[in-house]
Order: C-alpha cells, then structure tokens, then sequence
C-alpha cells in the first residue's frame, strides 16, 4: 500500500510540473470576458469610423489641390480605372499567397525584423502628413516658419525629387520619429494603433476610385477575394496572425485585468476599413457634386458599414471563427447607396460621376493638338 501511495504521490508531482510548464510555455493570455470583449470590439469600431469620416473630408481638400495641380502642370491626375480595379484582387491574391509561403519558408522573426524597418519609416512619413497642419497650429510664435524646397534634377529637365517642407513639418517629423522609435522598442499595441490609424486615414484621403463603376468593380472582386482567402484556406488568418506590422488595428480583450501590459487581442485589418472607405469617401464627392446642400449618400452609406461592422462582430462571436469583413461590408455599402440612387431617381447621374472626367479630358487633348 505503501508503494501504491508514494507512486501516487509520485504521478500527480508529475502532473503539476507537465502542466506548471505549460502555462511557462504557453501564451498565457487571460480568457476574454464579456466585459473585456465588449470594450475591445467597441474601441475597434470606433477607430475605424474615425478614418473614415474625417478621410473622407480631407479627401474633398485633396482632390480639389490634385485637380488644381493637374491644370497648372498638364500632367494627368493619379486615380484608379476599371481595369486596375479589377485586377487589383488578382495582385493582391499573388501578394497575399506569397507572403504566406515565405513565412512558411523562413523564420518568422528575421522577416518581422525586415518588415518593422519598412513599415517604420512609411508610419513615420504617414504620421507626419496626418499632424503636420495640426502641429503647426499648436507650436508657439517662438518657433519660426522657415520654408525649404529640395530639389534634384536631371539635366534640368526631369524632376527626380521635387519636396517642399517647413520648420513646422520637421517638428512634426520629429515627433513622428519618437512614435516609431516605441513602436520598434516595444511593439506597443498603442503604437501600432497610432500608425494603423495614419495609413487608413492617408488612405481614404488620397486614393481615388474616380467613378462608381470603378469602386463597384473593385468591392465585388475583394468581395470575392476575402471570403475564399478566410473561409477557403487558412491564408489570410495565419499571415494575419504571423505579420508583425501595423497592417492592422489591435484593442485587448483582458485590458481591464492587465492594463496597458494586456496581450489578448481582437483585430481588424486596414483593409477592411481603407477599401470601404476609399468607396465612402468618392459618394461624398459626388454628394458635393450634386450641390444639394445635403451628404446623404455619404451619411448612409456610412452608416451601412457600421451595420455591417456590427454584423460582422456578431457573426464572428457566434460562431467563433474568423470571418471575412468585406463579406458584411460590400453589401452594405454598395446596396445602401444603389438602393437610394434608385429611390431619389439619382442612378444616371452616380453612374456618370466622375472625378477627373476621361471625356472631358481627351477634349482638351484634342484642342491642345
């Protein structure tokens, strides 16, 4: 009996140390709660509306300095046309699978060390052009206004770099520079937040779809894209989950047991909030087109992706699985908008909304001739 007791004894020893160890080994991330979830999910849709909304007025500013531009120089406007449209989930199918089979080729670590550097100086310069005008405002008298112009040619007649800046904006670099420097140190969750926020907001300011045609082309291919690539294969979770870069933006799940050290964390790609948002953003313009002294396409389709936001959330707790955003999202935006155009009697005139128009355009081309 002796024996017995001792081996017993012995066994659950054992079994402490076998499970003492892998609690060391493991992530040891606490369970999220209802309470940790709901603060997660909720900051995670506020952050994407911000980029969104106010993308989208400062993209009213940029087209209008890009179409003025366009005129004093002559030189064609920068936008997407249907066919980079509909190629672009094609690129981004091929960019997407080949990341993944370079993470499953070479180690994880030297490919994020890669990857932070890259993604360290595009946070820096994205930041700098979100503050610049704020930072600006903010900085007392005593910090003078100094305006430089750098300017590399090629035997004088090609500009190979043409960039304008002020005191001011190295202030702002500066500041840039010491985010980035956390977020290379520490890899903060908040840090990264602060660079995911700048690209999305760049993003929805400065990339143009130009027509409707164009942004219904591109939702319906990524439309497609991100169902196969979530539901298809396990691609896009495992290169999600292995990217150590602000291609994302983070909230914890357990911030109220672990504070800012938390490492539970719900996630939302850029993606799915730059794609919806660059289509936002155009409905706005044309909503500025009509001169209606009204935004209502803007305002519902707005609030169409947060419907599908939260659908999105819902769908993803119920089942527990990953789901595909723009699964929720292009319905959404797309069938809100279309729906109303029909509606109001307005679907001519969206269709026929242009930017830069293409017409209008080779006209003056052929004038010029």
């Amino acid at each position: 009996m002796d024996d017995i007791a001792v081996e017993t004894v012995e066994n659950v020893t054992e079994t402490v140390e076998n499970i003492t160890e892998a609690v060391k080994n493991g992530t040891g991330k606490i369970p999220a709660t209802p309470e940790g979830m709901a603060i997660a999910y909720s900051s995670l849709v506020i952050m994407a509306l911000l980029p969104i909304f106010f993308g989208s007025f400062r993209s009213i500013k940029h087209h209008a300095d890009q179409k003025e531009n366009c005129e004093r120089t002559g030189e064609k406007p920068e936008r997407m046309t249907r066919k980079d449209a509909a190629m672009f989930p094609i690129i981004a199918s091929c960019a997407l699978f080949g990341i993944y089979i370079v993470f499953k080729i070479f180690s994880k670590e030297y490919i994020n060390l890669l990857l932070t550097g890259y993604f360290f100086m595009l946070g820096v310069l994205a930041l700098t052009h979100l503050i610049s005008e704020r930072v600006g405002r903010l900085l007392p008298a005593s910090v003078p206004f100094i305006q430089y112009h750098l300017r590399l040619t090629q035997d004088a007649t090609e500009d190979l770099i043409d960039f304008k800046f002020s005191t001011h904006d190295l202030v702002s670099l500066a500041l840039s520079a010491a985010v980035g420097v956390w977020y290379l140190v520490q890899k903060h969750w908040i840090a990264n937040n602060i660079f995911g926020l700048a690209f999305s907001v760049n993003g929805v300011e400065m990339l143009h779809l130009n027509s409707v045609l164009t942004g219904v082309i591109l939702l319906g291919g990524l439309f497609i894209y991100d169902i196969f690539w979530v539901f298809g294969t396990d691609v896009m979770v495992t290169v999600a989950r292995s990217f150590e870069a602000p291609i994302k933006l983070v909230f914890p799940q357990d911030l109220l047991e672990k504070g800012l050290a938390a490492n539970n964390f719900a996630m939302l790609g850029l993606g799915d909030i730059v794609i919806p948002g660059i289509f936002i953003a155009l409905l706005l313009r044309f909503d500025m087109s009509l001169k209606r002294g009204s935004k209502v396409y803007f305002y519902m389709t707005f609030a169409a992706y947060v419907a599908g936001l939260l659908t999105t959330i819902f769908i993803m707790h119920v089942y527990k699985h990953a789901q595909p955003a723009l699964l929720y999202l292009v319905p959404a935006c797309l069938g809100t908008p279309l729906l109303l155009a029909l509606v109001r009697g307005d679907i001519k005139t969206m269709f026929q909304y242009e930017d830069h128009p293409e017409e209008a355009e080779a006209a003056e081309a052929k004038k010029t001739e």
